[in-house]
């Protein structure tokens, strides 16, 4: 068995246990590079919580890039292409229309893991009139530990082509702006996307940010948040301490 898809179906059916409640039926999904040309993403409609390694699907890497070139797509056509990007073209199972999502950010440096969840903590904010102003800092150390300095924030747009490349410009954007790689994209009115180097990174800094969104949702009880300020925030990011938190418990 490849290790790697291995680990991405302990991460799915995690993701997708009940108790956590991060998803049901056939929301959220996932992916992991399988080398440089490839990657592996859930099969559209498949459950995570039952997610087995054929709940799965290889697809190129540049037929996805070519397609995002194509600004043009109806939804049929959309499909096809995602079709013609398998690598077996023997086997039945769709790619998710997350595909070109996951794509563009397995493609970051020292991005393997990315899990798409729509926990109901996240998107009672999200779907907030809020949620601008309640996800705009950063409100305790460990939410800078172990989901960054700063999310990614999308306004609403459609799912598929559309989002895939507003995420893309906001990618760019923050590599350019923080000098590393994302950890959380929050998507509004949508759900979350957790990126990592390792399977346990994604699924830490998925629990992190479900646990922020309830900080946040408290403090609107309190008077709202109380957000950290620019120098605190970069002094947590870059402690030598904070980093061998990161390595221990599997997050850079």
């Amino acid at each position: 068995m490849d290790n790697t898809l291995s680990q991405l179906v302990t991460l799915s059916n995690n993701l997708g246990s009940p108790e956590k409640d991060y998803v049901i039926l056939g929301e959220g999904n996932t992916s992991a590079r399988a080398d440089m040309s490839t990657f592996w993403i859930k099969a559209s409609g498949a459950s995570l919580r039952k997610l087995e390694l054929t709940g799965f699907v290889q697809v190129y890497f540049q037929k996805i890039m070519d397609l995002m070139e194509s600004t043009q797509l109806n939804d049929l056509e959309v499909r096809q292409g995602l079709e013609s990007a398998r690598v077996d073209q023997e086997t039945k199972a769709v790619p998710s229309v997350e595909t070109f999502l996951h794509a563009i950010l397995l493609k970051l440096h020292d991005i393997n893991f990315v899990g798409h969840t729509h926990p109901t903590a996240v998107n009672t904010i999200l779907c907030s009139k809020n949620a601008v102003e309640a996800f705009s800092g950063s409100l305790f150390p460990d939410q800078i530990v172990y989901c960054g300095p700063a999310p990614i924030f999308i306004p609403y747009i459609d799912p598929g082509l559309p989002l895939a490349h507003a995420v893309l410009k906001a990618t760019i954007s923050y590599c350019e702006t923080w000098g590393q790689a994302p950890k959380i994209v929050l998507m509004q009115n949508h759900g979350l996307l957790a990126l990592g180097k390792t399977a346990d990174e994604v699924e830490n800094i998925t629990a992190m940010t479900v646990k922020t969104a309830r900080v946040i949702a408290g403090t609107y009880m309190l008077g709202g948040p109380n957000f950290l300020s620019s120098e605190n925030v970069e002094r947590i990011h870059t402690r030598p301490d904070e980093h061998y938190r990161k390595n221990f418990w599997g997050t850079r």
